[in-house]
């Protein structure tokens, strides 16, 4: 058997191969992944939406730093340099010699496979002769000659190449290592087990453990998780928080704190510049001692987000500062929404304290508005537009034009909105209505089911209740001078009146209630069609009743009373007797077959329709399954529609929050679900159990903006909850026998019963 041989590549021509290999794998996905996307690209998206974001102050920002950064350069010239080395090492290993080369004595001879031994030895005449070392030839190049002469015609030496692969016999196997020999040179033996220690015994777990050590202090959502408890704490403790104390929870997120973000800083000028903020802001509860309220880095970052709301103009010293707070604030503000969620969850599965108040939870959706848009709560949402202040807002608010939200705005004839915004020049009036025109203008649509019912329609208690909402956006220049049509979306804050007037006339009857949606008209129609069809038929009264009936109608006085009756009674015998003449002509068998053929006729269409509602449902629902299957299987991008905000100083996209809630008692009834894939239509599902008691309830579907301020909606949702069926514990169907042998016994018991009934009767 052959021996096998270990040896390390002296020469480095493996360590070549393996060099090549390792660079490759490091370069190819590294290209892929940090080479800079093409800046034509992003150039031309930023020149698209200059007409309408030119003004604010990310799009400015994002300018200026594709102007001065230098990092895509740097990542440019580091990959290039790291394709220069992986193509110097290809270069470097398709030059070297081959050394595995499979032996084959003909081509070393010139001689085609399965020459004849005379042409062998013929043309190793001929290279003899030329390459033979006394006649001045190669003698390597001579020797190889000899040795493949030999292997043609020496029969031990043929034998052996064909089997294997060696004139000289079978060899020992070589491994090459490939690394150079000197790396386990004893000399260098101290250097490579240090270099080796300081890789696997010091950097790398100083790496892995710098790693966990952060990713452990992180949430999900890229918040500490500090800060998520600290959320918690005081949303558990004020469950009814008011903006002014949402702000201070929220500026006392440790991401402000230098000790535990580097991102964050303390400057010396905070001295000189935050109490000069303070006075000019006034009362923001400064004197307050609670911790961590009265820390440094809460205060500084309480009075740059009040200084952004109120749109005050800050020194470069804290300007960047005032970036970083308003950047964050936002997915802080989310995070709050998600531990008042789980706190209203827990209040509810548990018990023993109170679940926050659904003010608090909207206040912070609310704050999340006012930092995108820099605005206070008080402010009008026509300061979102460009050019537009406050001295302006008295031209609008007139009794002329009444014009007090976004809505109002678009609503006016465009003659009227000139005269209205007459203080602008054309330009500025050409920039605010592109503007308007790129706010979104949401239409929702609501289906109320309970689905994995038999009944979809019929809310028991205690049964899971779906809402499916169908998101639909559009533009606000879309619905430029169209008249207002009455939908039963409203602004927040304005609740729909569900009792219908009884001055409007007959309009006003037909005018359908805002809280009934597409679902139950369809499900009255549905009811309606089945009381029809289950209503049984007035047998066909004699011409002599009909007339009798109408003539007892049109009778007024005592005397035609008394003549009706006397004319009733004759009118009953001559029935009687008409009917006995008719019973006469059509047998008691008959009139059986006909009233039977007309009752399975009536069942046949109740079971037809019933059957058509079956399949409808069925279908339904395995739309509903395949949906939620995509939806799993689906990754949606988050980048929607990219918003006007003139102070946030990052681009910020659409997002919304959806939810239904319980406005009378101030509480939550399905958790909110922030609808970040919304770009022209999406359907999302909201679920949440019955009302363990039967009723009517009046709840409502919010949808609330991140982005934009009176922009929300709200939908009325009434709620009709009956008594749960009673569960069967006995029904025919699930008396199955247990094995088949039991049915073979009872059908052959059966048998020799009648058997044995048969031999009775005969006897």
């Amino acid at each position: 058997m052959a021996g096998q041989q270990f040896q390390y590549d002296d020469s480095g021509n493996t360590f070549f191969y393996f060099l090549t290999s390792f660079v490759g794998l490091i370069v190819i996905p590294a290209t892929y992944y940090l080479w800079p996307r093409d800046q034509n690209v992003e150039q031309l998206r930023l020149k698209s939406l200059r007409r309408v974001h030119g003004r604010c102050l990310w799009y400015r920002l994002r300018l200026m730093r594709s102007q001065q950064s230098i990092i895509p350069t740097l990542k440019k010239a580091a990959l290039l340099f790291g394709w220069a080395v992986f193509l110097l090492l290809a270069y470097k290993v398709s030059k070297l010699d081959r050394e595995y080369q499979e032996y084959n004595p003909y081509e070393v001879l010139g001689l085609d496979q399965g020459a004849s031994v005379t042409d062998i030895k013929k043309q190793y005449r001929l290279l003899s002769l030329k390459f033979h070392p006394d006649k001045g030839g190669d003698e390597d190049l001579f020797m190889r000659i000899a040795k493949a002469y030999s292997a043609l015609t020496n029969e031990v030496s043929r034998q052996n190449w064909e089997t294997y692969g060696n004139p000289d016999g079978p060899r020992a196997t070589s491994f090459g290592i490939a690394l150079p020999a000197w790396i386990v040179d004893s000399k260098n033996s101290m250097l490579v087990l240090l270099v080796y220690g300081l890789a696997f015994m010091v950097i790398l777990p100083v790496v892995v453990g710098t790693w966990w050590y952060r990713s452990i202090r992180y949430s999900g959502d890229q918040i500490l998780i500090n800060t998520t408890q600290l959320f918690m704490h005081f949303m558990y403790k004020t469950p009814n928080m008011n903006m002014k104390r949402l702000c201070m929870v929220l500026t006392a997120a440790f991401e402000f704190d230098p000790r535990s973000n580097k991102e964050a800083t303390i400057r010396p000028t905070d001295n000189v510049e935050v109490p000069q903020l303070i006075r000019e802001l006034g009362n923001i509860n400064v004197k307050k001692k609670e911790p961590p309220f009265c820390y440094p880095y809460s205060l500084k970052a309480r009075v740059l987000v009040l200084a952004h709301l109120a749109r005050m103009e800050v020194s470069e010293d804290i300007e960047e500062d005032q970036r970083f707070v308003v950047k964050k604030s936002p997915a802080l503000l989310q995070e709050m929404v998600n531990v008042g969620c789980q706190l209203t969850m827990m209040a509810n599965s548990r018990g023993g304290f109170h679940a926050p108040r659904l003010v608090s939870i909207e206040n912070c959706m609310k704050l999340t508005q006012m930092i995108v848009q820099g605005l206070q709560e008080s402010k009008s949402p026509l300061l979102q537009l460009p050019h537009f202040e406050e001295e302006h807002l008295r031209y609008c608010i007139s009794k002329k034009y009444k014009v007090r939200s976004l809505q109002d705005l678009v609503s006016l004839k465009d003659s009227d909105r000139r005269s209205m915004l007459r203080f602008l020049g054309e330009e500025k009036y050409d920039e605010v209505m592109a503007v308007l025109g790129s706010f979104p203008h949401i239409t929702m649509e609501t289906k109320l089911q309970v689905l994995d019912d038999e009944d979809s329609n019929n809310i028991t208690a205690g049964s899971i209740v779906t809402v499916t909402v169908t998101l639909t956006r559009k533009r606000m220049a879309e619905v430029f001078e169209k008249e207002q049509e009455s939908t039963p979306c409203l602004p927040v804050g304005e609740e729909a009146s569900t009792e219908d007037s009884v001055a409007q006339g007959d309009s006003s009857k037909t005018k359908v209630k805002v809280w009934q949606s597409k679902a139950k008209a369809a499900k009255k129609t549905k009811q309606s069609k089945k009381k029809k069809l289950t209503k049984k038929k007035p047998l066909p009264l004699p011409a002599t009743k009909a007339k009798q009936a109408n003539g007892s109608a049109s009778g007024n006085d005592v005397v035609g009373v008394v003549k009706e009756e006397e004319e009733d009674d004759e009118g009953s015998d001559k029935g009687s007797e008409s009917e006995d003449g008719e019973g006469n002509k059509d047998s008691p068998s008959e009139r059986d077959e006909e009233s039977d053929k007309q009752s399975d006729k009536q069942s046949d269409t109740e079971v037809d329709e019933i059957a058509g509602d079956d399949e409808e449902e069925w279908e339904a629902l395995q739309q509903s399954i395949q949906r939620r299957e995509r939806a799993l299987l689906e990754t949606k991008s988050k980048v929607t529609h990219p918003v006007y905000s003139l102070y946030y100083p990052e681009e910020k996209h659409e997002w919304w929050w959806l939810y239904i809630a319980d406005r009378k008692d101030q509480t939550l009834v399905s958790m909110p679900c922030h609808v970040c894939t919304l770009r022209d239509t999406e359907e999302v599902e909201l679920k949440f159990p019955a009302p363990s008691k039967t009723g009517n309830y009046q709840f409502s579907v919010i949808m609330r903006s991140d982005s934009y301020m009176g922009l929300d909606q709200i939908r009325p949702l009434k709620l009709e909850v009956h008594e749960a069926r009673a569960v069967i514990d006995n029904h025919p169907q699930w008396d199955i026998p247990e094995t088949e042998e039991e049915d073979e016994e009872q059908e052959d018991s059966d048998g020799i019963e009648e058997s044995e009934e048969e031999d009775q009767d005969n006897d």
